[in-house]
This record gives C-alpha cells, sequence and structure tokens, in this order.
C-alpha cells in the first residue's frame, strides 16, 4: 500500500484511479473534438481546453469515490463495478450541469455531456474487465511471511483469506514455545538461515506477530531480515494499514506512544477543518432551511411533542454539550431510561422512519457545527450515560474524545449501523484510525464516501 497524507490507499485502487483518469481525459477530450465537428469549429490547441477537461475529470473521480467505485466490492464484481459507475457519471454530469448553468458559462455543453458520459461509461467499464482482471490476480499481491503461530497469526491468516486481501501469506513460523494455533507452522529450529530462508520464499514483507514479546523479541534475526532489504512489520501496524483501523486485538499503550500518528502539529489543519466547518454549516442551514421547518411540522402532526429534539452528547476532551435533532421518536422512548437504538425500534414513530431513512433528522446537527461543539467529520457523539459503561469496558474509548465528534465519521461509513458493547468495539478501531491519522485529505475522503452511505442506506437506523 502506499501511504498518501498519512492515509493508507492499496496499489491496485492507486493504479485503477490513474488509468481512469486518463480515460476520463480522454473521454471528454473526444465528445470536445465531437462537438466541434457538429458546429463546424475548429479543434484548436489542446490546452485551450485542459482546464473543463480537467473539472470534467475531477468531477467524475469524486463522484465515482463517493459511490464506492473504489471499494474492495467493486474490485472484485464487474456487474457491481458496472452499476455504481453508472450512478456516480450521471451524478458527475448532474453536478457539471448544475456548475456550469450557476457559473453561467458554456464549458459544459449537454452535447458535450452526453458525448463524454457515454464515452466514459465504455472506457471506464473496459479498464474494470482488463486491468481491475490482473490487478486482482494472486501475482500482484505482496508475499507476507508471519513470524508467530498463535492466535494473532491465525487473525493474520483469516485476513489473508479474504478476496479483497492486497497479500498472501507465503509462511508461517512458530517462535519459541509459544501454543501453535496455526497447524502449518513450522518451528524456528527446523530453519538453520532464516534471512535465506525468507529470500528463498521471495517475501517482500515478515510480520512480527508473537504473543509474549518479554524476553522473545527474535533480534538477530529481524536484524539481518531487516538488512537484507525485506520490509518488517508489527503486526498491530500491518493491520492498521491492511484494515484502516487500530486493532484493539493486538494493540497495546506502547504502540500507540511510539507509532506515528497523534500528531499535535496539525494547527493549519485544524483552522482549515474548522475554516471548513463555519462555511458548510452556514451554507448548509441556509439551503435547507425549508425542508427542516417543513419535516418540523411534519414531526408535529404526525405525533404529540415538539418538533425538535435536544439530548446531552459528550464532546471534545469529554466536554458535554446539547445536541439537536428533529424528532424520531415518541416522547416517551426513554420512559425505563436509556437504551440503544434497534432494528425496527418500535419507539420510532412514522414520519421518523423516514426521515433517520433519508437522513433528514441529522439536518440540524449543522447549528451545533456552527456553535463549534462538533465537526461536519469526527467520532459521532455518545451519550454520557453509555460512554461512561464504555469507557470501563473497552480500552482506550477515552481517546476517541481527543478529537471533536461529528456528523459522519470513518465508522459510519466503514461499519454499519450497530447498538451494543460489541459494536461500539469495533467502531472504536475505524474513531481510534481517524483519531491518530486524521488530516484535511481524510475528511474529503469521509464526505465523499457519505453519500455512498446516504444512497444505499448504509447503517441508517
Amino acid at each position: 500500500m502506499i501511504r498518501l497524507f498519512k492515509h493508507y490507499i492499496p496499489h491496485a485502487v492507486l493504479l485503477l484511479g490513474l488509468i481512469d483518469l486518463a480515460l476520463l481525459i480522454a473521454a471528454g477530450d473526444f465528445a470536445w473534438r465531437m462537438t466541434a465537428d457538429e458546429l463546424g469549429v475548429g479543434f484548436g490547441a489542446f490546452d485551450s481546453r485542459f482546464w473543463p477537461l480537467a473539472g470534467f475529470s475531477a468531477m467524475m473521480l469524486a463522484a465515482m469515490t463517493a459511490v464506492g467505485v473504489y471499494g474492495p466490492d467493486s474490485l472484485r464484481s464487474l456487474r457491481f463495478a458496472t452499476s455504481r459507475l453508472l450512478v456516480a457519471v450521471s451524478l458527475g454530469v448532474i453536478a457539471l450541469s448544475v456548475i456550469d448553468f450557476a457559473i453561467g458559462g458554456h464549458s459544459f455543453w449537454r452535447s458535450t455531456l452526453f458525448y463524454a458520459m457515454c464515452g466514459a461509461i465504455g472506457l471506464l467499464v473496459v479498464n474494470r474487465m482488463v486491468v481491475g482482471g490482473i490487478l486482482g490476480a494472486t501475482a500482484f499481491r505482496r508475499r507476507v511471511l508471519v513470524l508467530g503461530a498463535g492466535p494473532r497469526a491465525e487473525r493474520l491468516r483469516v485476513l489473508g483469506d479474504q478476496p479483497e486481501a492486497g497479500f498472501v501469506i507465503v509462511g508461517f513460523i512458530g517462535m519459541g514455545e509459544q501454543a501453535k494455533v496455526v497447524e502449518e507452522a513450522i518451528a524456528r529450529s527446523a530453519i538453520h538461515n532464516l534471512k535465506r530462508y525468507v529470500q528463498n520464499l521471495g517475501a517482500s514483507e515478515v510480520v512480527l506477530a508473537i504473543e509474549e514479546r518479554r524476553n522473545a523479541l527474535p533480534l538477530k534475526d529481524l536484524l539481518r531480515i531487516k538488512t537484507a532489504g525485506v520490509h518488517v512489520n508489527d503486526v498491530s501496524s500491518f493491520m492498521e494499514r491492511e484494515t484502516g483501523r487500530v486493532d484493539l486485538d493486538s494493540v497495546n499503550p506502547s504502540w500507540l506512544i511510539f507509532s506515528d500518528g497523534f500528531s499535535s502539529g496539525r494547527a493549519i489543519s485544524g483552522v482549515l477543518k474548522r475554516g471548513f466547518d463555519i462555511l458548510a454549516s452556514l451554507l448548509l442551514l441556509a439551503v435547507t432551511a425549508p425542508v427542516i421547518a417543513l419535516f418540523a411540522v411534519l414531526v408535529k402532526l404526525d405525533s404529540p411533542g415538539p418538533a425538535f429534539f435536544r439530548q446531552t452528547r459528550v464532546g471534545l476532551f469529554g466536554q458535554s454539550f446539547d445536541l439537536i435533532k428533529l424528532r424520531s421518536m415518541r416522547i416517551d422512548a426513554e420512559a425505563a431510561g436509556a437504551q440503544w437504538a434497534q432494528k425496527d425500534d418500535p419507539r420510532v414513530t412514522r414520519i421518523g422512519k423516514f426521515i433517520r431513512k433519508v437522513r433528514i433528522d441529522e439536518l440540524p446537527q449543522a447549528w451545533s457545527v456552527l456553535k463549534g461543539d462538533m465537526s461536519f467529520v469526527g467520532p459521532r457523539p455518545e451519550r454520557p450515560e453509555f460512554v461512561a459503561d464504555l469507557e470501563e469496558k473497552l480500552s482506550y474509548y477515552a481517546e476517541r474524545h481527543m478529537v471533536k465528534p461529528g456528523i459522519t465519521g470513518w465508522a459510519q461509513i466503514n461499519y454499519p449501523y450497530g447498538a451494543s458493547i460489541e459494536d461500539s468495539r469495533h467502531k472504536l478501531e475505524y474513531d481510534l484510525y481517524y483519531a491518530k491519522n486524521y488530516t484535511p485529505f481524510l475528511d474529503l475522503l469521509i464526505l465523499l464516501q457519505t453519500l455512498r452511505v446516504v444512497l444505499w442506506n448504509d447503517g441508517a437506523r
């Protein structure tokens, strides 16, 4: 994988995206030439239409990222990828038409966009048929050797067996007298020269996955492997890179302390984030005010009680604030005390089911963003009653409060909605990854992919 702005991107995704970019430019240029030929005007130099082509390509790539074209399902299934491509290109063309109309420009004529849309869909589908199949081949995956044969090594084996895995495990080596869970593991004592063994397997990476490190680190072996040009990695760092989350089963305090992340030198990023929050929340509130007002009336008509719902949540550094949403439950929903939301929750009103499904109930939270209690992107703020219990049962839960909570977040786009301690544990792993690796680039990625969650109702309850 390649680390771009502290976020890991698979080589296959990056290569596919670069080829898509070239094909989109080609489709846009083809469309411009077709339109110019119909109008009987000259083609002109390429640089004279560079910016419209760049705008077209950027919008299409953003739409493709937003709807999940570069997700693991799209990389495995041509049918899935084609359906998402059709949605992405359609959304991109609509967005470009609106932008062109709003600015009164003539860069994206209807005929040009139509030809570009047809050309883009054809070229992008062919790209996935040809290049996508090649990238999915085992030969292009990184070859990994695992030092360890216990539960951690077994979890790596399960991860490597998944179709979307970007690596293949070429062997396991049992270190010391530790209990063996991976039966096929070879004992270290059976290998005379570990460095040569690694080279003979053609491994490009060695992952240290032993259960107990105290007085058990094979330092000489690791040093020889490292100096031979083979990448050596810790199981926690390997899991973070491959899964996009901090693996709570393997992480320890020393790894969190000494690994890269949680940087304090991101003042500029913080200023940019706050500036974006202010501008975006003002715009969102101005645009959606009629929608909020309409559904506030519908909520009042649908069930007795106030249209808006206030609830105390835990924010930055553990400070409490009031969250405002359109009410989607009965006013007596928590007469028996605080409780998790459930699938097909009987407490949800008729209009509440709809506004939850399309996320309209979340719109008033833009006011919390404008006030500074929240951000657009960050871990979802939880209730104090649940936080106290979760901090007691889940290690490192308090660390998620080191960043401002958000309306959407890394956990929300990667993990389906859940309402249990186990679900909170899985979401915490993604929240820790975000808190550890936050950059404006990751925020942009999350905002784009939130569209996928809204369109396909992933995680709504």
